[in-house]
């Protein structure tokens, strides 16, 4: 399990680097843009319902997590810092009398637009969409949308200014 050729990626351009022990799961619903570095240790899972897309002229650090439940579309020219985590589902807490891991999941799908930069250990939680050009901080949270061209940070996520 995990173990891929680049000829079960569903599409997958030229000049993809993938270092040493990254994992791709279920490879046919992944898409690779071309000119693509995708760090050492990082875990792709793709979904059986919905997929995960990284466009071109994308570098993707060192043992990042993106799993793909809710779909991931990730724009042209993004850079991904190391230990990032892209989440597309969460268990519903909705009923006090049903445990939560035997709670429904509740699937949303993450879009990074282009020319983002994301921080190193930073976590990105379903729903949520990362405008164009937005910087997020090293160790951000981010809960809800980004604007175009915010740079935010911080637990949770804050805009702390908007690039001119």
């Amino acid at each position: 399990m995990g173990v891929f050729s680049k000829d079960e990626i569903s599409k997958c351009g030229s000049n993809v680097i993938f270092e040493e022990n990254t994992r791709i799961f279920h490879p046919e619903n992944i898409e690779i843009g071309s000119n693509v570095y995708i760090g050492h240790y990082t875990i792709l899972k793709g979904y059986h319902k919905n997929k995960l897309l990284i466009g071109d002229n994308c570098w993707i650090g060192q043992l990042c997590f993106f799993h793909s439940a809710g779909g991931i579309h990730i724009g042209n020219g993004v850079g991904i810092g190391p230990c990032v985590k892209i989440l597309t589902s969460q268990h519903s807490a909705e009923m006090v009398e049903v445990p939560i891991i035997c709670s429904d999941l509740v699937f949303g799908e993450v879009t990074i637009g282009d020319n983002c930069d994301i921080g190193t250990g930073s976590i990105i939680l379903p729903g949520v969409t990362i405008g164009k050009g937005s910087i997020i901080g090293a160790g951000a949270v981010v809960t809800r949308d980004v604007p175009e061209y915010s740079v935010c940070a911080g637990n949770p996520a804050r805009l702390l200014r908007k690039r001119t």
